[in-house]
């Protein structure tokens, strides 16, 4: 398997501006791969979209590759336009916040940053975490559907001492976070640790992305909870104008 995703790879890779169409035999050639071995994945690197063939019989790069890269340049967009908000959100409590996205039953954390004495967190740009067990998830949990269904597929674990892992219940309480605007995880999937999270919407109102800030639950629950969860809404609120939502 990982031969052949080696192979498909290479495979891309041979197209250029200056090759931009490529026979079967020619791709053969320059890997130093068997013809029929060649055939089989630009064959199916074309009912992927990967590839698609011309009139010529030759192949050329095809649209999967312009939707994926688009994908890319929107997650850059979100990350340069909500860098600025989520620097003022830090500068205002102390912790770490992070811009996360939904992937298969995970959030991903395409933006990390934290105050400069935040409580060290395992996370990391790029990392994963469960969707259910986080504030961020939560928030994409409850507003779609397919998310949810995709996530209960892949079974709900213990990944704290608070951790939901029972359907019905996590069902209710995204009900109780579609009223609010908001969500909270405490101690579900790092013990001791305290989520706020709320909802980034695109300019055509879907819900993208959501930003959170992280801590202690010792300090998160404090008396400055109420301002942290307004900040938090309202940095989620800044960043969806930026990316061209308007609220009506």
């Amino acid at each position: 398997m990982i031969a052949s995703i080696k192979k498909a790879c290479q495979i891309i890779s041979c197209f250029s501006s200056d090759d931009p169409a490529l026979g079967v035999g020619e791709i053969a050639d320059r890997l130093d791969m068997h013809v029929s071995t060649t055939h089989h994945i630009v064959s199916t690197l074309c009912n992927e979209g990967v590839l698609m063939k011309d009139s010529r019989k030759k192949y050329r790069l095809g649209w999967r590759l312009l939707e994926w890269n688009n994908h890319v340049m929107f997650q850059q967009d979100v990350y340069d336009k909500a860098m600025p908000f989520v620097k003022d959100l830090i500068s205002r409590f102390n912790g770490t916040a992070h811009i996360a996205m939904f992937d298969k039953g995970t959030v991903v954390f395409v933006l990390r940053v934290s105050s400069r004495d935040a409580t060290p967190i395992q996370t990391y740009l790029g990392s994963r975490k469960p969707a259910y067990a986080t504030s961020s998830g939560k928030v994409l949990l409850a507003n779609n559907t397919i998310y949810l269904k995709e996530t209960i597929n892949r079974g709900l674990s213990n990944d704290g001492p608070n951790t939901i892992t029972n359907i019905e219940r996590l069902k209710k309480e995204l009900a109780e976070i579609r009223k609010k605007g908001y969500s909270i995880s405490d101690s579900e999937n790092s013990d001791g640790m305290y989520g706020i999270a709320a909802p980034i919407l695109s300019y055509s109102g879907e819900i993208i992305a959501a930003v959170n800030l992280v801590g202690p639950s010792s300090y998160m629950q404090g008396n400055h909870r109420d301002s942290m969860i307004q900040s938090v809404m309202n940095t989620a609120q800044s960043i969806s104008k930026e990316l061209g939502y308007i609220e009506v």
